[in-house]
């Protein structure tokens, strides 16, 4: 499954940015949450507890998959583990250098304004 399915499965949404940078940001946030739901999921797995535990009734399993859904979501928001932040800093050398153009567009602008406005006096 590819990323934005995953992600429109998920009901989050992208499309919300505005920037190639927020939208690089909130990506890597919604990567890093499936991340944790897929490792808190193989962790249940184990179950420790064993088949006849208390704690094994399918209302229960509905309670700890939620549970951990809301768990990675939060986690990935607050970016207590940090896995967004370093995927948006890797990933950044790949976007248009929009910001630098843009920068160099206004200081070439006000100089030639300058410039003009010496030319008058």
């Amino acid at each position: 499954m590819s990323l934005m399915a995953a992600t429109a499965a998920s009901g989050m949404n992208v499309t919300t940015a505005k920037t190639d940078r927020e939208k690089l940001s909130a990506t890597a946030k919604q990567f890093e949450s499936i991340f944790v739901k897929q490792m808190m999921s193989e962790a249940r797995k184990t179950n420790l507890a064993g088949e006849d535990s208390i704690f094994s009734s399918e209302g229960m399993g509905t309670f700890r998959q939620m549970q951990d859904e809301q768990f990675a979501d939060l986690t990935a928001q607050t970016g207590t583990l940090g896995l967004a932040k370093i995927i948006e800093q890797q990933m950044a050398r790949f976007l248009p250098k929009e910001d630098q153009t843009a920068a160099a567009g206004n200081t070439q602008s006000a100089s030639t304004a300058q410039v003009t406005s010496e030319g008058k006096q």
